[in-house]
């Protein structure tokens, strides 16, 4: 996905990102393996925010609708933490290192630079 891609590469430049992790970023550890598998690194983008304020960075979203599930052709935003990995409890997202600050996008046909610049709103409203 061209978009994610794209996405992928302004939330690693973000100051306000602590981590983007996506299979299509060169510092991805199985960089080499999607290469060889995909075309591209698929459509889901995680990155963890360097204050805990997932919430509200979701909340101010305009474009990317809160899902508890991913991957439609609309992008969707979802808390791991607190969705599809809240049932193993606080220890086990602590083994996997789904935090609280852990944000998942999937990015959906919506234009590049429509979804950029609503991260970027997002980001700052997020103080």
């Amino acid at each position: 996905c061209y978009n994610a891609l794209k996405v992928a590469n302004y939330l690693s430049l973000h100051s306000k990102v602590e981590k983007t992790i996506y299979p299509g970023l060169k510092n991805h550890p199985q960089h080499e393996l999607i290469k060889k598998q995909m075309l591209q690194g698929g459509s889901i983008i995680t990155f963890i925010i360097k204050e805990n304020k997932a919430f509200q960075f979701m909340n101010a979203l305009n474009i990317f609708d809160i899902s508890n599930n991913l991957g439609d052709t609309k992008s969707l935003v979802t808390h791991p933490a607190t969705t599809t990995h809240r049932v193993i409890g606080e220890e086990g997202r602590k083994k996997l290192n789904i935090s609280d600050t852990m944000i998942r996008l999937s990015i959906g046909l919506e234009d590049k630079d429509d979804l950029i610049e609503d991260i970027d709103q997002a980001f700052k409203q997020v103080i």
